[in-house]
């Protein structure tokens, strides 16, 4: 079970959760990028012009999931940080898989390398199993469960990937030279 108190914003979260382990509906994921989205102020966050129906859960209070839909294909997973009513999250972005390989590689494909099995939100969110129907549940149990590192790893910040507003604020976390992080053109991949 993890410590983590995800009721600090998501910016101090989100190095927190490098190294720490999700498992969930069979398959565990060792968490190896992330990308912080943080309240109203933030442009990019799906919170920024305040609470809808599709992003309710980004507004409860931290340690909960935010699933939703990306490019109306993709399931990608946030979880929830900060008080109730605040609207931040962490985007889980890349991992490596680290239990039940075999059902990770029937919802990817036999031909997906195994460092790309959860590289990407949609690919993490595709290998995890997640569905809209997570959100608002606990990352303590029943159906997820967050594990601490063992030891906390060495780690990098620098710009989000794949959006177009407040892009180059340094919010995107990643264990540098792991090759499950995703890349970025123009920038290192770890």
């Amino acid at each position: 079970m993890s410590t983590i108190d995800f009721l600090q914003a998501a910016d101090i979260v989100a190095p927190q959760l490098l190294g720490c382990t999700i498992t969930h509906n069979g398959v565990g994921i060792r968490i190896t990028e992330v990308e912080a989205y943080l309240d109203s102020t933030d442009e990019a966050a799906h919170t920024y012009r305040g609470k809808t129906p599709r992003n309710a859960a980004m507004f409860g209070r931290g340690g909960h999931m935010y699933v939703y839909i990306s490019y109306g294909i993709h399931r990608a997973g946030n979880i929830v940080c900060g008080e109730e009513g605040t609207g931040q999250g962490v985007l889980l972005r890349a991992g490596e898989v680290i239990s039940g390989m075999s059902t990770a590689q029937e919802r990817r494909g036999a031909d997906v390398p195994f460092a790309r099995l959860a590289q990407g939100p949609g690919n993490f969110g595709q290998a995890l199993g997640l569905e809209i129907s997570n959100n608002h549940a606990s990352v303590f149990g029943p159906s997820f469960f967050l594990t601490d590192r063992d030891t906390e790893p060495k780690w990098v910040c620098g710009p989000r990937i794949g959006i177009s507003k407040n892009k180059e604020a340094p919010l995107r976390f990643w264990i540098p030279n792991d090759p499950t992080v995703s890349g970025r053109r123009g920038y290192p991949k770890g």
